[in-house]
């Protein structure tokens, strides 16, 4: 099918990092990346950020807000393979509430699986590989829909998008949380420098892989800013949007709903 333009799939640019590749050579390379850092995801996860994205998890969830009583509440978390968010989303809800994650890299849904069985949560959270631009489900098939830094992974975040609302029911969320751009004078450069100069240092020293930690840098840069974003999932269907910035401009909540 062609990609918007008239080009064909894989033969449009888009950004790998700073880099400039062919649209069907950047999930190639973003899953190489994390192949590498799934055993280390996490932790470098609360080293990079001093534990703050435990506090952004915990704020996508209450928005979440699964029934705590026995209500079905099937909820998709996607590119969430380690599960950290669909675990939380699990404890939260009561036992009407399901977690389906899909990713598609098998070595990060083979951390969440694990980390579900040792927490004993394997009956409410079940693991899917796929890509979020053609999601593996029948159509309006959840109540709730979750990204948490992964959107700007895909190579097509306009079909991705689509993708989420399709899978929604009428009356539904879909809620992101990702990296934004901080705008506050001062910090903005106190975050480049660390961004650039200690994020790759913590990567090689803790992962063995400062080249995987410098993508993931850069490819916050190339994200568009949160009203820009905002515009993309109006675009896709959603209603009622709106972000929420935290952590001076460092992620935002994005929200729309499907009606």
């Amino acid at each position: 099918m062609p990609a918007p333009g008239g080009a064909p799939d894989g033969h449009r640019d888009t950004h790998f990092g700073f880099r400039t590749v062919g649209l069907g050579d950047k999930q190639t390379l973003v899953d190489e990346v994390f192949d590498r850092v799934a055993p280390h995801y996490d932790l470098m996860n609360d080293l990079m950020s001093g534990g703050l994205h435990r506090v952004w998890k915990d704020i996508l969830v209450t928005a979440v807000n699964p029934p705590h009583n026995q209500r079905p509440f099937a909820v998709l978390d996607v590119a969430g393979g380690t599960g950290d968010v669909a675990l939380r989303i699990a404890e939260a809800g009561g036992a009407g509430t399901q977690v389906t994650v899909c990713d598609v890299n098998e070595e990060m849904l083979g951390v969440g699986r694990e980390r579900a069985s040792r927490r004993r949560l394997d009956d409410k959270v079940t693991f899917t590989a796929g890509n979020a631009e053609s999601l593996p489900f029948p159509d309006r098939s959840f109540d709730a829909c979750t990204i948490a830094f992964g959107i700007r992974n895909v190579s097509r975040i306009d079909a991705a998008l689509a993708q989420f609302y399709r899978v929604l029911r009428h009356g539904s969320r879909f809620l992101c949380l990702e990296f934004s751009t901080v705008d506050v004078p001062g910090f903005d450069a106190l975050y480049d420098f660390y961004s650039f100069n200690i994020i790759p240092v913590l990567g090689r020293t803790v992962a063995g892989d400062a080249e995987a930690y410098r993508y993931l840098v850069e490819s916050i840069r190339h994200f568009p800013k949160p009203q820009a974003f905002a515009d993309m999932i109006m675009a896709a269907g959603f209603r009622r949007v709106s972000f929420r910035v935290l952590t001076g401009g460092v992620v935002a909540l994005h929200s729309g709903w499907r009606l």
